[in-house]
């Protein structure tokens, strides 16, 4: 239901830029496993060209043959050499195991389904080295944010940007929430000036409590050893912002 959202690769990297704290944890996990890593759901390399850069054997995988495009041109233009592949999390096979798998930027919600989240674990414990991490981030679940999804388009001035030829872009998001499939359904709208509404893109992702992930991972064999509040290291509380977790091998 999301592929259109993510059908133009530059105009989704001008809409997320920034993101430096996420990309210096990530590569910090990288330099303490030291080894070879990979990104599930890596999009246009946004994290993991970084890492590459420092010269850690990379491999990417997404679904997006678009998303890959962009991500093998940035890679080409800093003539590193990493591995792009079109594939997807919820089950994969890449031959051989890493020393740190992650999943960045709330990608891990787009599996809605327990089954889905199952097979995406399953596979990454399958991808673990001995001694291997696996650490992703998603959101923390509001439930007076969810609650407010009523299904009425407003303008999200923090995510407005300006892109080399339509000039300024503002984005609204109309959003209502499935409490029963635990997932909130969107729609994004992409305006400019002389161009209101060329790009109108679904945007759906999940829910996932903190009381349910560690049960989630335990089904995979997966054992979750620390959870982050915020991109410092700041303890997990009730009102943190994201979890960012670090797993291990059950």
């Amino acid at each position: 239901m999301s592929e259109r959202f993510y059908s133009d690769a530059r105009l989704y990297d001008r809409l997320f830029a920034g993101g430096e704290p996420a990309t210096e944890f990530y590569r910090a996990e990288a330099e303490k496993q030291g080894g070879s890593v990979v990104e599930l759901g890596c999009g246009t390399g946004r994290k993991l060209i970084p890492i590459a850069s420092a010269g850690y054997p990379c491999t990417g995988l997404d679904l997006s043959a678009d998303m890959l495009t962009e991500a093998q041109r940035k890679a080409d233009e800093r003539a590193l050499a990493v591995e792009w592949v079109r594939g997807d999390m919820r089950e994969f096979d890449l031959g051989r195991t890493f020393d740190l798998v992650f999943i960045a930027a709330n990608s891990l919600l787009h599996l809605h389904e327990t089954a889905d989240l199952l097979g995406c674990f399953r596979s990454v414990r399958a991808h673990l080295a001995p001694g291997a991490r696996f650490v992703f981030d998603v959101f923390n679940p509001n439930a007076r944010f969810l609650a407010d999804a009523d299904g009425v388009r407003r303008t999200r001035d923090g995510l407005s940007f300006v892109d080399p030829d339509r000039g300024d872009v503002r984005v609204d998001v109309a959003e209502t929430y499935d409490a029963a499939a635990q997932v909130t359904r969107g729609t994004w709208y992409f305006s400019a000036e002389s161009e209101p509404d060329f790009l109108v893109a679904p945007l759906e992702l999940r829910s996932i409590f903190p009381q349910e992930l560690p049960l989630l991972l335990s089904a995979a064999g997966l054992r979750l050893v620390e959870r982050f509040g915020d991109w410092s290291g700041g303890p997990f509380t009730s009102d943190a912002p994201i979890q960012l977790c670090v797993c291990e091998s059950d």
